[in-house]
């Protein structure tokens, strides 16, 4: 697994780390989100911002939506592996040929 920035790639696909804004004005992947630096290294996360609360999964759903229509793949492809109840999270992409590219801001479709 070689990770960059807030991608690590996988034999099926990628992680990819998050920093989630819910309640926002609209759906958007906005760049990279630097946090304080931990003992392993740079804290880097993809910022995302989804209009849905966090009550009851609802943010959830809609950065699985999200991040499957920027990655041009399936939801079903999408899975928040850690961090549920948190604004910090981790998604597994399974099937997706990505790059930091892809993540930054352009849709690969």
């Amino acid at each position: 697994m070689t990770r960059r920035g807030y991608l690590e790639y996988t034999d099926g696909g990628a992680r990819v780390f998050l920093r989630v804004t819910p309640n926002a004005s609209k759906n958007e992947i906005t760049g990279e989100w630097r946090g304080e630096e931990t003992p392993s290294g740079a804290n880097i996360r993809l910022a995302v911002k989804v209009t849905a609360p966090p009550d009851k999964g609802k943010a959830n759903a809609a950065i699985v939506k999200l991040l499957a229509k920027h990655f041009g793949v399936s939801k079903s492809s999408v899975t928040i592996t850690a961090g549920e109840t948190s604004r910090l999270k981790t998604a597994e992409i399974k099937g997706a040929k990505l790059s930091v590219h892809h993540a930054a801001g352009s849709n690969p479709k």
